[in-house]
């Protein structure tokens, strides 16, 4: 038998959809006093009491995927595709502030010298490879088209330079044995300590408030620190163990565990093609290992997910459209924002 969502709220005055493409400063105070109000009007019950908790994870929901002109802007075909998705999300967030236990949102997190930055990589006239337009495979390395940049021996975990080059060798090769994507040079992007860093202002702005009315804390999660791999999946990174079979990152057993104690995991974010498949891809993969009729209880927002689409250059539509049919091959559930079914 379906539950749907016991009754929606209307939407906040405040909330302003035409500034949803835009980066700005969340008034915190003003909108704590109006959250402490906006609660006690419409007798909405702190998030400790919930009978049936959900969880909303939110995949990288920040500036750098989600303003036009910043890094990696997931624009999708229509040019404003995740602001369309982050107006739909806002409003699905203030609709449902009332059953919504949980909003975790995970936080792409990088420095400069990462092996999917420019900097990490040269060819024989010492120059970087152009990002976005640049995948790295084995045959790369062996012909000597791109190889490690020495300079940066000193701020990773291989103190020689020969050591580097074999786990790189090693990681592009793991890539293509997983079927991965392979490894791409990517803009400078989600900078630790940046405005692209950071949620976009009115997700933001909806996190803070729910935090407020439900009097749950906002559980932010980091991803993509390790700078010998990538991190697509908020769960895992893409590999886990170096060349001489010693681990060089950890998935994140902590929320793994987490996700699955909740009755309704509704996942949202940016991108569809790469991000939000990968880790819905891992929490499938979890599930499976313990109970694959758990995938019930998994809700994709797929009004509030755009794949990667760069006009003239690549177009990641189909791909993601074929992982999310796979995921609801599997008994998860593809739903649009406006939809009320949530949980079986």
């Amino acid at each position: 038998m379906n539950t749907i969502f016991h009754r929606q709220l209307p939407i906040p005055g405040h909330f302003q959809p035409s500034k949803v493409g835009e980066v700005w400063r969340v008034p915190y105070q003003e909108c704590a006093t109006e959250a402490k109000v906006w609660a006690k009007q419409h007798h909405i019950p702190i998030a400790a009491e919930d009978q049936t908790r959900i969880c909303l994870l939110l995949i990288d929901v920040q500036n750098t995927f989600c303003i036009p002109d910043f890094e990696l802007y997931v624009g999708g075909k229509t040019g404003t595709a995740a602001i369309d998705d982050n107006q739909r999300l806002c409003e699905f967030i203030y609709r449902h502030l009332g059953i919504i236990t949980k909003i975790i949102p995970t936080l792409d997190t990088h420095t400069a010298m990462q092996i999917f930055h420019p900097i990490f990589w040269i060819n024989q006239n010492g120059e970087h490879p152009i990002p976005a337009a640049t995948n790295i495979t084995p045959a790369d390395i062996e012909a000597g088209i791109w190889q490690v940049n020495p300079a940066v021996v000193n701020s990773v975990s291989y103190s020689q330079y020969e050591l580097l080059q074999k786990q790189v060798f090693y990681y592009v090769k793991k890539l293509s044995l997983d079927g991965k994507y392979p490894l791409t040079v990517w803009p400078y992007h989600s900078m630790l300590g940046g405005i692209g860093h950071a949620l976009v202002s009115s997700v933001e702005e909806a996190v803070f408030f729910h935090s407020i009315v439900r009097q749950t804390p906002t559980q932010f999660e980091l991803k993509g620190e390790n700078p010998l791999t990538e991190n697509y999946s908020a769960l895992r990174p893409e590999v886990l163990t170096g060349f001489d079979e010693e681990p060089i990152a950890e998935k994140n057993t902590s929320l793994i565990k987490q996700l699955l104690e909740y009755d309704t995991i509704i996942i949202a974010g940016q991108a569809k093609s790469h991000c939000v498949a990968w880790t819905v891809d891992d929490l499938l993969t979890e599930v499976q290992q313990i109970d694959s009729t758990l995938t019930k209880k998994i809700y994709l927002l797929e009004d509030c997910t755009s794949p990667v689409v760069v006009p003239g250059i690549v177009d990641y539509t189909e791909q993601a459209d074929a992982a999310f049919q796979r995921f609801a091959n599997a008994g998860m559930n593809i739903i649009k924002s406006t939809d009320l079914v949530v949980h079986n």
